[in-house]
């Protein structure tokens, strides 16, 4: 656990990146208008929908400010520096290196992908299944060399979809294809189920994670999503490949 001191010299960077969030609330608060006219009435600024987000943006920017401060009372601003000389030292290359970093460099590098690259572009159920076999394969193993291994290959697959979408390839092939996007994500979740295959292959008790990890990945998504999708009418964020598949058994469609 972490001491005070050290609690608070937490505190003051924390408290700076949640004022600058807090900040970035309110610049895109700001573009909202403030004042329209619908139907020939012009609303007042008082009832503009730009005041619920400008508020909330206000609060967590001096939130974030009175956080520094209480940081900065408590370590002083020469234990301050002192903390600053470090970051600029190569001790943080060496602490950047720990596996523990490692650890959280994968967490954010698949909840990173699956919100803002392949929720919104890929079939939602592929999405999911990859999210969690890769989830589960990189730390449920207990094993970080592996670990580094299967995010370097993911990584590898969410690079070459950031290079796909970017030059417009899903363009591309999906006029030639409808669900091309979604058969280029079934490749790379085959590729990299294979990929970890070759790892644990060999040894017993890996295996057994492994059939672990393939069943849960396939089966939350199968059995959640259509719950969401055909009883409580909630679209996915992506409909693709799986979507259009159960929509042709379970619509009936082949009769």
């Amino acid at each position: 656990m972490l001491e005070k001191e050290k609690m608070r010299k937490a505190d003051v960077f924390s408290g700076a990146v949640i004022s600058l969030f807090g900040l970035w609330i309110v610049s895109q608060a700001v573009k909202m208008p403030m004042k329209d006219s619908w139907g020939g009435v012009m609303n007042v600024w008082y009832v503009s929908p730009a005041l619920l987000p400008l508020s909330i943006g206000i609060i967590i920017a001096l939130l974030g400010l009175m956080l520094c401060r209480i940081g900065l009372k408590t370590v002083g601003l020469a234990e301050f520096k002192n903390t600053v000389r470090w970051l600029l030292s190569r001790h943080l290359v060496w602490f950047l290196t720990l596996d523990t970093t490692a650890r959280f460099y994968a967490m954010a590098v698949l909840f990173l992908t699956l919100v803002f690259l392949n929720l919104p572009r890929i079939d939602f159920f592929l999405d999911a299944v990859l999210f969690l076999f890769a989830f589960i394969t990189m730390f449920h193993f207990y094993d970080d060399a592996l670990m580094k291994k299967f995010l370097l290959f993911y990584l590898a697959g969410e690079a070459f979809f950031i290079l796909y979408f970017a030059v417009g390839l899903d363009t591309l092939l999906n006029g030639i294809h409808p669900f091309a996007t979604d058969l280029v994500a079934l490749c790379f979740l085959a590729g990299y189920a294979l990929y970890v295959w070759t790892f644990v292959r060999r040894n017993t008790d890996l295996r057994k994670r492994y059939r672990l990890a393939l069943v849960v990945s396939l089966l939350a998504p199968f059995i959640i999503g259509p719950i969401f999708k055909y009883f409580l009418l909630v679209p996915m964020p992506k409909e693709g490949l799986v979507v259009a598949v159960l929509d042709y058994f379970w619509y009936l469609e082949f009769l």
